[in-house]
């Protein structure tokens, strides 16, 4: 064993010794998606005088904070994001009305003299300016009462706490103890008002929360005129709730916000529906990881079991490496790294195949020299398909939000593990095998002395696609053709990220008819409501954006034709994120596209970056002409996938043009279209093996990850197959008629 082995089985060692160490001592941070909870993103709002600048939005981010500690949340999340937005999730909160009621209201608390009673016709309340002289609001019973400017706020409060009066019958009240120069405030302000009679209007205080009044009590007659109440406190009394007290006392201690706030985005996961999304992840990466391996095995042999296990060490390295950056593993991150298996495959194919090629070259052949050149020649084609897909990640973490972006996360990271476990810890193992002296006397045990079935048929059949290369790309405009006629017939059906509105969906104990809940939610008031069934005993509804007071409506009409219908997802996006989603979607795909042609013109030609970009842009069109025929969603899941394509489709073209270049370099007389017939004939046997291993994963995803799942693992089986039908026969293509179009010119190394 040489000095370069052992440099490389210790590394390897080292990191897999640490990550394991890693994954037992460090637990994966679990997204609301994963272990339920509720997300809200609210948005500030600028009034006539404050600005909701970035620090208006700190100091609304503080108040927040201050309130979600008082709702007793374990492990609560405050984020700023952008100017203007605060994303905050509340693991195991259920409750969303709750959530958004507490942290979106303002809590502008004053306290005001009474001045008298006001006509019904002069009830009308305008939004109270900041120091009034007179206005009028009704009180707890509805009375209009003319009030005098404010003499105490919120601020000259020092605490407030929900009680319980027992004995007196008060029954639940919020205490309010003042501090400063609030208490000075409160025995004048009661002063004033104990110098008026008993029953006249103008002995009562008004306690005002947020333009309404919460509280309105007399002076107690023991209090003396201009002397008033010394000690600084006071009862805010009502038909109070213990839920209502607490909040209303959560809200005075917590302070008002400097500016309003607005939810624009709101998400409710209940926990059943995250446990069942990890048990079918893991079940699909398990069967799915296990067929993959048996896959390899059966066709590369001692090197498919050695790439089996470099499989199970990605896993481990992957899965600490999230631990360790503190990512948060997401729905689609988890599907992403079960994915990501599959793409693991891909450097290991790369290499086993480049290995029998130069097995099959030699006059005198070794395995251990043959599987040196392999891991050699295979770097180049390693490393830009890689770099592309690292791309469509890095794009999906800085364009895309929530989960999604969680995917990019953890394709990144899929990616640079995968790298390292193939080209360090597959090769030390493989090059120790080879050394193996029982090895190295039975070489077809190794898989690289062999060709393989499908470099064997390709071989004698010698097929010369380039040669009539307009016939493939008459296939590929009637292929785009068909699905664009769904795009235009069916129209793409833009989920609720991308339109704004309310999806719902609910687990029933049995199965529920959509088109009786649909009528019945158009009798109820909700005429433009989509009713689909999600599963066996599974249903979702989509609407237009809905209040809380409106989504308990829908609810109450399922439920009245369900019987019970218990919510386990429930996602609220405002009209104007719906759109500034849409367009950062379209922007995201424009950029990933404008990235792989920029890459790929610069690390190959100009002819081979815009034949690249086109087979992409091609698997967009037909993807999204599919999922338009089948009346799928497009959503932000759906964008995870389809850039997921984008990455897989030009892996396969680079690949392809790598070999085109490394065989124009070696035959440098030789047609383009003749070097590119023998770069499809090397390299597909390559393509075929890998898109097998990354099928039985996604075939398991689609089949054992459940209604969330379903659809992404669906898009990419799709773009799968047309990514790799792509790459050979839309690519290829128009690389040869673009170069046809060039005035011949002496190869060169940029060939």
């Amino acid at each position: 064993m040489n000095r370069s082995v052992r440099v490389r089985a210790l590394l390897a060692l080292a990191v897999i010794a640490l990550s394991l160490y890693i994954a037992v001592t460090v637990p994966v941070r679990l997204g609301l998606d994963l272990r339920g909870g509720t997300q809200l993103v609210l948005q500030t709002r600028s009034t006539p005088t404050t600005d909701a600048g970035p620090e208006a939005t700190d100091r609304t981010l503080e108040v927040l904070r201050g309130r979600i500690d008082g709702l007793g949340v374990a492990e609560p999340t405050l984020v700023r994001s952008g100017e203007n937005r605060i994303i905050v999730e509340l693991p195991g909160v259920q409750d969303p009305k709750r959530a958004a009621d507490v942290l979106g209201r303002t809590a502008q608390l004053t306290f005001h003299p009474v001045l008298g009673t006001a006509d019904r016709t002069d009830e009308a309340s305008r939004p109270l300016p900041k120091r009034p002289r007179e206005h009028v609001l009704p009180d707890e019973a509805g009375t209009p009462l003319r009030l005098g400017a404010a003499a105490l706020t919120g601020e000259d409060v020092k605490e407030a706490a929900a009680r319980f009066d027992q004995q007196g019958g008060a029954g639940w009240h919020v205490t309010v103890d003042f501090e400063g120069d609030g208490r000075a405030g409160w025995a004048r302000l009661t002063g004033e008002a104990a110098c008026h009679p008993a029953g006249d209007p103008a002995r009562r205080v008004a306690i005002v929360l947020d333009d309404k009044v919460i509280s309105s009590p007399q002076v107690d007659p023991s209090v003396a005129c201009r002397t008033g109440i010394r000690d600084g406190a006071t009862q805010i009394t009502g038909s109070f709730g213990p839920e209502e007290a607490r909040e209303l006392s959560l809200l005075v201690n917590g302070g008002a916000l400097p500016v309003p706030v607005e939810t624009v985005e709101q998400r409710t996961v209940g926990p059943t529906l995250g446990a069942q999304a990890i048990t079918a992840s893991a079940w699909a990466a398990v069967i799915g990881t296990a067929l993959t391996s048996l896959f390899i095995i059966g066709v590369y042999r001692l090197m498919g079991v050695l790439a089996a296990v470099g499989l199970v060490c990605y896993g481990l390295v992957s899965y600490a490496a999230l631990a360790v950056l503190g990512a948060t593993l997401t729905l689609p991150g988890l599907a992403g790294f079960v994915l990501a298996i599959g793409m693991a495959v891909d450097a290991n194919v790369l290499v086993f195949e480049r290995a029998r090629e130069e097995y099959a070259a030699r006059r005198r052949p070794s395995t251990r020299s043959a599987l040196s050149a392999g891991f050699r020649n295979a770097f180049s084609a390693i490393a830009d398909s890689n770099i592309t897909t690292l791309i469509a990640a890095a794009l999906l973490f800085f364009l895309a939000s929530g989960p999604v972006r969680g995917f990019g996360v953890t394709l990144g990271i899929g990616v640079l593990a995968s790298m390292f476990s193939a080209l360090v810890i597959t090769r030390a193992l493989a090059e120790m095998a080879v050394s193996r002296p029982r090895v190295r006397r039975r070489p077809r045990l190794t898989g690289v002395a062999t060709t393989g079935a499908v470099r064997d048929r390709l071989t004698r059949r010698n097929p010369r696609l380039m040669r009539r290369p307009h016939r493939w790309l008459a296939v590929s405009a009637a292929a785009l053709v068909l699905a664009g006629s769904g795009i235009a017939v069916r129209g793409i059906d833009l989920g609720v990220e991308f339109t704004g509105g309310r999806l719902i969906e609910y687990a029933t104990t049995g199965p529920v008819d959509p088109d009786r809940v649909r009528t019945a939610l158009a009798d109820a008031g909700f005429p433009r409501a989509v009713v689909q069934s999600s599963g066996e005993t599974g249903l979702t509804v989509r609407t237009d954006p809905l209040t809380n007071a409106e989504e308990t409506e829908v609810t109450g009409a399922v439920r009245d034709l369900a019987g019970r219908a218990d919510k386990v997802r429930d996602e609220l996006v405002g009209p104007s994120l719906g759109e500034e989603l849409r367009q950062g979607a379209l922007i995201a795909l424009a950029v990933a596209l404008g990235a792989q042609f920029v890459y790929l013109a610069a690390r190959f030609r100009w002819v081979f970056g815009t034949a690249a970009v086109v087979a992409l842009a091609h698997d967009v069109v037909i993807l999204v002409g599919v999922f338009a025929w089948l009346g799928k969603p497009v959503d932000g899941v759906f964008l995870a996938a389809l850039l997921t394509v984008i990455g897989y489709s030009v892996n396969d073209s680079v690949v392809l043009f790598d070999r085109v270049r490394e065989l124009a370099r070696r035959t440098p007389g030789t047609s383009l279209p003749g070097i590119t017939d023998q770069a499809i004939v090397q390299t597909l046997p390559r393509t075929v093996n890998t898109g097998m291993g990354a099928a039985f994963i996604l075939t398991a995803l689609a089949v054992l990850g459940g209604s969330s799942l379903t659809d992404f693992a669906l898009a990419l089986l799709i773009g799968l197959v047309v990514g790799t039908y792509s790459s050979v026969l839309t690519a290829a293509p128009v690389a040869v008629r673009l170069h046809r179009r060039r005035p011949p010119r002496q190869p060169s190394r940029r060939t």
